[in-house]
């Protein structure tokens, strides 16, 4: 990543961003979008995840969890530990998130592009 786009994510970071950027050889390809060869970056600001970055010290991949059938994300622990409590290991109750989404900004392109405008504010990459 070039210069700039290093300097919106540490200056936004933790956060309610998601930002898209150009996958590199190291990153696998099962980690990235296939056809446009980019891969999601997110620090989140919740403690737990942080507390869980720090430990394992390297990134960690995870991904919304959206039964089929359903047009939510899932934000109940209860919930989620009754629909899924015997394919999972373990649910951590962290408390209620919301449904919310981050917002999304595209970093590949010269000029960074708001493609979902969510919980973050989108001022900054305007």
């Amino acid at each position: 990543m070039d210069n700039a786009a290093f300097r919106l994510i540490k200056n936004n970071t933790p956060g309610n961003y998601t930002f898209i950027l150009k996958a590199t050889k190291e990153v696998p390809r099962r980690l990235m979008n296939d056809k446009r060869k980019t891969i999601g970056l997110r620090v989140p600001s919740n403690p737990i995840a942080l507390a869980l970055l720090e430990v394992l010290n390297e990134p960690m991949m995870s991904t919304t969890l959206m039964l089929p059938g359903n047009d939510f994300a899932e934000s109940e622990p209860e919930e989620i530990s009754e629909h899924l409590g015997k394919q999972v290991d373990l649910v951590i109750h962290g408390g209620f998130l919301g449904q919310q989404p981050t917002t999304v900004i595209d970093l590949t392109e010269s000029a960074p592009e708001v493609v979902r405008e969510g919980a973050g504010d989108p001022t900054p990459f305007r």
